[in-house]
């Protein structure tokens, strides 16, 4: 008499015990984005003035803690794209949405939104597949009846989720982000754990020279320098760092230099400052200004910049 017959299976894969995913962080232009990503990741990544729209690109964030993972992807404002620079911008943006694992929409509570602004946001997250996250950021200083037409409004997106936050002060930041880490997929850390961002350093040391431009300089000014390291000698005591400050217009020269050099010496000064900080070394910082006319209207000097453009853009070479 035979016995009982067992039958074998296959065990179960295990299940991850971590969790990581790529956050894009969206919003209009001067919502506070770049403030919040600096708080999460607890260091000064992305250019945070009063100004609007100074970031051009995207910039990556890690923040890991316990058996999660954020990767956050602070991008250009939802803008009106223009011309080509700002299409190239917008195109960083949504970018960043169609590859998000967690969407988080920064809104400037302390005003309320106009139509065409709504808009704006309803068709960049149109290319999200991802839970929606929407932080009323600048609670600090909104008036109750702002934050309740941005209430009312977000309530008509299926599927989003508010929270009410001030990233200058820090409050509701805390639970705003537990919320997006039980948002992450199951699955391994993307990067190393102590990594706090990916983009390399000499990124941050030119946004760093971009961000001092618009802390110090007015008008079309800052929006019309863009900045390229072309030497970088970190084996020397202290670090060699040539920048290339490049400017729309011969006349855009001048202003940048100041009378006698004065306003470049301060730019200097103050970005230096900021560069030893980040790198924990003395620098020796060397700013050349140069006209490279109509940068932000042409593919192949944007091209050469590093930023990536759209494929189907016909007004310039």
């Amino acid at each position: 008499m035979l016995g009982p017959t067992f039958v074998m299976t296959p065990e179960a894969p295990p299940v991850p015990t971590t969790r990581a995913g790529y956050v894009a962080i969206v919003g209009l232009p001067n919502a506070g984005k770049s403030t919040l990503l600096n708080l999460f990741v607890g260091e000064h990544l992305s250019i945070a003035t009063p100004k609007a729209q100074t970031t051009w690109q995207r910039v990556t964030g890690i923040v890991t803690e316990g058996s999660t993972q954020l990767v956050f992807l602070d991008t250009p404002g939802l803008l009106e794209a223009r011309d080509l620079f700002q299409r190239a911008m917008r195109g960083a943006a949504l970018e960043a949405l169609a590859e998000a694992d967690v969407v988080l929409l920064v809104v400037d509570a302390s005003r309320e939104p106009e139509s065409g602004e709504r808009e704006r946001i309803v068709a960049a997250l149109g290319e999200a597949h991802a839970p929606v996250h929407v932080a009323f950021n600048k609670i600090d200083v909104a008036p109750e009846s702002s934050v309740e037409v941005w209430e009312t409004w977000i309530a008509g997106l299926p599927g989003a989720r508010a929270h009410r936050i001030s990233a200058t002060d820090g409050v509701g930041t805390s639970e705003l982000l537990e919320a997006l880490r039980a948002d992450l997929p199951p699955g391994p850390f993307l990067f190393p754990e102590d990594e706090i961002a990916t983009d390399p350093v000499r990124f941050f040391v030119t946004e760093l020279v971009r961000e001092t431009v618009f802390e110090q300089y007015h008008q079309e000014i800052p929006y019309s320098v863009i900045c390229q390291v072309i030497e970088f000698r970190e084996e020397q005591d202290p670090v060699y760092i040539g920048i290339d400050l490049h400017v729309e217009k011969r006349s855009q020269k001048g202003i940048l230099i100041g009378k006698g050099g004065a306003a470049i010496r301060e730019l200097g000064s103050a970005s230096r400052a900021k560069i030893e900080h980040l790198l924990g070394r003395r620098v020796y910082l060397d700013l050349w200004v140069k006209p490279l006319e109509s940068w932000r209207k042409s593919r192949a000097h944007l091209g050469r910049l590093g930023f990536r453009l759209p494929a189907d853009d016909e007004s310039t070479p």
